[in-house]
């Protein structure tokens, strides 16, 4: 700005965990001055796990004081909102015995019009010479800026494998950009976020996250389900989350998490075609089983010795899911998808009606990868079982409407006519269709069910109604959630998406787009009305929207949610019909009758293949004419090559 010389304080400030609870770390934390680096170190060797780890906060600029006291620099009672050290002089306080913190204080003098940048450093290393090398590696305003646009870069890169352009800019920039950004950065690298701080994975979560990423990212979806595989029990059921650094977590008696192994492995060796991955190895854990009175218990697990290949860990997931109960469906344990639900089976013997569902998925997809591999008795075996869960839930499922969710130990139906709350749910009917096993006729009067009386403008989709409140029944903690907020009967966005994706599948492109816009959080936001309502950010998935009184449509549990990879591949692959087997794709879109075309690019290797798509809603499997560069195709799949050329792609009803 024009006028005379500015003299600008600005004081950078951290506060250290490294590895426990920030209430255990006073007095445990060693806190060290670097003057040549302009940083403050910090180590804590109580923590066994990140003992050699030394943290580091840095500025770029020459340093006019520093503290590494938290009492000192924060105001009256620890506030935050007036700290006293940024008035005051900072006394260059490090060493034991602190309140840890790192507040690093420069001052600079800027003549009118000049510009500076300046470098707040924050990272860890294992070793004080690692943390030392990434200081002088990162610490200049130039090396920043590299290291910046280096990043930009690879999400440049990673974001643009696949890229569509529709009629609907809200859909394309979420398909195009935030989904995928949100499945990686967030549910993969990160693993924490507002509403759930954690670090941990899950067994079940990172699994299903890792489908989206088949397509920009196939080593890391890989790499994910090797490591799922090495958190199997030699008995066959899996720690249901825990926490890489030391491998503790817990042991459950979660139904479905065993069963999204070989469901998830059999997704990614359809698209990729990588059927290696079944050789690849990966340990079994042992410890000991839980009690008759346990649900779950929180251990370390120890290696058992024994190694397998996930051929034969996925194997050994589905023998051990396969449980059976009075009514022939598997059991329901203390939760089959929904945690909340985990009394109705806690005596051992309620039963679960979409876990059916899902094991017949299953079990049918694996079949494929065992008959491929020559293991007929296994095919056959996975079979049978599928057949028989069929015929269970089509003889004790069928509510006359709807499909029921589940039985309670005492033999009550849930999600049922006679039940006085969540008469229905949203699930059993979603995945009578995606399962591609439930009898016809019955799987669309399921779905016309769900959509008479789970879809609201006002909320979006719910998972179940009438949520649970005055019951005798005890369902679980879902019951302990208020009336309308999470899956107590909210939307349950994750839920939502498979009703999206069986409406796809059963051939309606205008009401699957139209629910995927109902739950689309661009769309949500568009006026300032629909902002004040729905409360959270517009370009992150949430995990639910309330339809609780005085709370409808607000959205909660944004970013660490699996809904964010759900919703990328309901887009890509339900809605705009994307299938790749392997080195070859076709397009089978569900869109609405108005689009006149769309356009998607997908780059394989060093290869781009352009692809447009002409009157999709009449484009369908069968009924297409496809050309590739001006050359007419005798199918409708297009053959990928890794030749560095763009090729164009045609596709138009026949």
């Amino acid at each position: 700005t024009s006028g005379r010389p500015r003299r600008i304080a600005l004081t950078a400030y951290a506060e250290w965990t490294l590895g426990v609870l920030r209430e255990h770390t006073q007095h445990q934390v060693q806190t060290a001055f670097q003057p040549e680096h302009r940083a403050i170190l910090a180590r804590n060797r109580f923590e066994p796990h990140f003992a050699g780890q030394v943290a580091f906060f840095a500025l770029s600029e020459p340093l006019a004081g520093h503290t590494a006291d938290r009492r000192e620099f924060l105001g009256r009672n620890g506030s935050v909102e007036a700290p006293a050290g940024l008035g005051a002089p900072l006394s260059g306080a490090v060493g034991p015995g602190l309140d840890p913190c790192a507040a690093l204080r420069t001052v600079l003098e800027l003549a009118p019009g000049e510009r500076r940048d300046i470098v707040v450093l924050l990272g860890a290393a294992e070793g004080r010479e690692a943390a030392l090398g990434l200081l002088e590696r990162f610490g200049s305003p130039a090396a920043a800026h590299d290291a910046i646009e280096a990043n930009r870069r690879s999400w440049r890169e990673r974001l643009s494998v696949i890229a569509v352009r529709t009629p609907e800019p809200s859909f394309d920039l979420l398909l195009n950009r935030w989904m995928l950004y949100q499945a990686v950065s967030c549910r993969m690298w990160g693993r924490t976020a507002l509403y759930q701080s954690s670090g941990a994975y899950g067994f079940r979560d990172q699994l299903q996250d890792a489908m989206a990423l088949v397509y920009a990212e196939p080593p890391l979806a890989r790499e994910q389900i090797v490591r799922a595989a090495g958190r199997q029990f030699v008995e066959g059921d899996v720690q249901h989350w825990w926490h890489p650094h030391s491998g503790r977590g817990v042991r459950t008696r979660f139904s479905d998490d065993l069963a999204w192994l070989p469901y998830v492995t059999d997704q990614y060796v359809r698209v990729t075609g990588d059927a290696a991955v079944l050789d690849e190895a990966a340990p079994y854990l042992r410890m000991r089983e839980l009690q008759p009175e346990e649900h779950e218990v929180y251990d370390l697990p120890e290696p058992s010795g024994e190694i397998g290949d996930l051929y034969g860990h996925c194997l050994r997931a589905l023998r051990r899911a396969c449980t059976e109960g009075l009514h022939g469906l598997p059991l329901i344990g203390s939760g089959d998808w929904n945690d909340g639900m985990n009394r109705v089976g806690a005596e051992g013997k309620g039963e679960s009606v979409w876990l059916a569902w899902f094991l017949v998925a299953t079990l049918r997809g694996f079949a494929e990868r065992c008959e491929v591999r020559g293991d007929t008795a296994a095919a056959a075996e996975l079979r049978g079982r599928a057949d028989r869960y069929v015929a269970a839930v089509e003889t004790h499922g069928w509510d006359g409407e709807w499909y029921r969710r589940a039985y309670y130990d005492d033999g009550t139906p849930l999600g049922s006519r006679e039940s006085e709350e969540c008469r229905i749910d949203s699930i059993a009917q979603s995945w009578s269709v995606i399962s591609g096993a439930g009898d016809p006729a019955r799987r669309a009067q399921a779905m016309r069910s769900l959509m008479r009386h789970l879809v609201r403008e006002d909320v979006g989709m719910l998972l179940l109604t009438p949520p649970f409140d005055r019951t005798a029944q005890d369902p679980g903690y879902i019951k302990g959630y208020l009336p309308g907020v999470r899956e107590n009967g909210a939307q349950y966005t994750h839920a939502a998406l498979w009703a999206i994706l069986a409406t796809a599948m059963e051939g309606d492109g205008e009401q699957a787009f139209a629910l995927f816009q109902l739950i689309n959080p661009l769309v949500r936001t568009r006026t300032p009305e629909g902002v004040a309502t729905y409360r959270t950010e517009p370009y992150a998935v949430a995990a639910d929207v309330y339809s609780a009184e005085g709370q409808v449509g607000r959205g909660g549990w944004t970013w660490y949610t699996g809904s964010a990879s759900w919703m990328y591949r309901v887009a890509l692959e339900a809605i705009l019909g994307f299938i790749k087997r392997g080195d070859r794709f076709r397009l089978d879109p569900r869109v609405p009758a108005g689009w006149p075309e769309f356009r998607l690019e997908y780059r394989h290797g060093s290869a781009v293949y352009e692809v447009v798509v002409e009157r999709p809603h009449a484009a369908r499997a069968g009924a297409q004419e496809v050309t590739l560069d001006g050359r007419a195709l005798e199918g409708e799949w297009v053959s990928l090559l890794d030749d560095g050329a763009r090729h164009q792609v045609v596709v138009r009803p026949r």
